[in-house]
């Protein structure tokens, strides 16, 4: 791939993410903004969940609402971010509390309960937008869940390797063809597409393509993706327009992760739950 060619489709521009950067009316409330909903969390992983829906609350959702994927919630208040509402996976489908934006598949884990809980999710979201990431999509290129997932927007988040699952092929064939790879996925599960990496590509349903310029190397470290994840969601329930909330998210985390290295925390050491504060910062117009 010739990398000096300019990306297909163009760059992400945050100057045509207007949405993003709107001011709040004087007579909203938490419910102008939306319910993430952030289903995930297994067994060992319950720290993928929450930095999900900590990123969610961050960036701007009104409520939101945590499902763990195990028996009980291994926590019953997080004391970092004691405004989530927490509660074990199954009673929060089983339960209607209007969300109206789903994040699934952070650290859900891989076995039979993940893949029912997931297959519940599906038909229980009618048509809230979902956004699947990380086991959920290892779950669904092995076939233990199906594509069967409703008439609302999904969208899927998958890093090279999760890509190549999907499409049956090699890692190396999908960083070959980034574009390529993300348009293929996007037509295979009818899904927004969010080939994560650097310059993440930012593909439609339709096949549009955006590349996102923002980022740097302080985003490979653990749960960025989660971050990502919840990012995702949080935009999508507060109903901005489909294509800004997807390539707005993503251009966000990158330039959060900019914003941090700039102020002398990373690239070497910046952690996952250090973007969502300086997420925030530039929603707000700061840096």
């Amino acid at each position: 791939m010739n990398t000096s060619a300019p990306p297909p489709g163009g760059m992400i521009d945050p100057a045509a993410l207007p949405a993003l950067f709107a001011p709040r009316g004087p007579d909203t409330h938490k419910g102008s903004f939306g319910t993430v909903g952030v289903v995930g969390g297994g067994p060992g992983m319950t720290g993928a969940a929450l930095l999900a829906a900590r990123a969610a609350l961050k960036t701007g959702a009104g409520k939101v609402l945590v499902g763990f994927a195990q028996e009980a919630a291994p926590l019953a208040c997080d004391p970092l971010q004691p405004e989530l509402m927490l509660r074990d996976a199954r009673s929060l489908l089983e339960a209607d509390l209007g969300v109206t934006a789903w994040v699934a598949g952070c650290g859900i884990g891989t076995g039979l309960q993940a893949a029912n809980i997931l297959s519940e999710l599906f038909v229980l979201r009618r048509e809230a937008p979902l956004v699947l990431d990380a086991d959920a999509l290892n779950l669904l290129a092995r076939g233990e869940i199906q594509p069967g997932w409703g008439a609302g927007p999904v969208v899927l988040t998958p890093h090279p390797a999760e890509a190549a699952r999907l499409l049956g092929a090699g890692t190396a064939d999908v960083q070959a063809d980034r574009p390529g790879a993300a348009r293929e996925l996007a037509r295979r599960y009818g899904a927004w597409i969010v080939l994560k990496g650097a310059g993440t590509v930012v593909c439609s349903p339709q096949g549009a393509l955006r590349t996102n310029p923002s980022g740097n190397p302080g985003l490979a470290t653990a749960g960025t993706g989660d971050v990502l994840a919840g990012m995702l969601g949080a935009l999508l329930a507060q109903q901005l327009p489909l294509e800004q909330a997807v390539a707005g998210a993503v251009w966000l985390h990158g330039a959060a992760a900019d914003a941090l290295v700039a102020a002398g925390i990373g690239p070497i050491g910046l952690t996952a739950g250090e973007l969502a504060d300086a997420a925030r910062r530039l929603r707000n117009g700061g840096r």
